[in-house]
């Protein structure tokens, strides 16, 4: 789940970084070290370029600024979801239905905590993954993260 922050950024740029012609695909805060980063990802269907990244960040720059959302120093970073893109909101998951996902649980089912499959449902609270031409139910609560997967399993 995103941080208050994160949602808060979310909000108050979505608008903005859409109007760019990219999707806001999340936003992040998070601490790495001594230093505090804002990922803002983005995508489009043909792929996100150094030239999109950096329109986005002159675009948000500005906002961030104004609304001074967050009160300690922090990196601005704006980038792709990249191959195995997280997935974290509801639309995240809508969109990945039929295709390949993995999810890794918080505590091990059956002795297993990484499950890949296809993605058959999903409903806000519940993940069904079909496996080896069998369904897996998942409560989200159970779910530590989510990834798209472009393996061959």
């Amino acid at each position: 789940m995103a941080s208050g922050i994160a949602e808060k950024v979310f909000t108050l740029i979505k608008d903005t970084v859409e109007s760019k012609g990219v999707t806001l695909w999340d936003v992040k805060f998070v601490k790495e070290g001594a230093s505090f980063y804002l990922r803002v990802i983005i995508d489009k269907p043909e792929g996100i370029n150094i030239d999109d990244c950096t329109e986005v960040h002159h675009a948000i720059d500005p906002i961030l600024d104004e609304a001074d959302p967050i009160d300690k120093s922090y990196y601005l970073e704006v980038c792709s979801p990249g191959l195995e893109r997280d997935l974290t909101r509801q639309e995240h998951f809508n969109a990945f239905v039929g295709e390949k996902i993995k999810i890794r649980l918080y505590k091990a089912l059956d002795g297993i905590k990484e499950f890949k499959g296809v993605l058959k449902e999903y409903d806000g609270d519940k993940i069904v993954l079909t496996a080896d031409d069998s369904d897996l139910e998942f409560n989200q609560s159970m779910v530590a993260s989510a990834k798209s997967d472009d393996s061959d399993f």
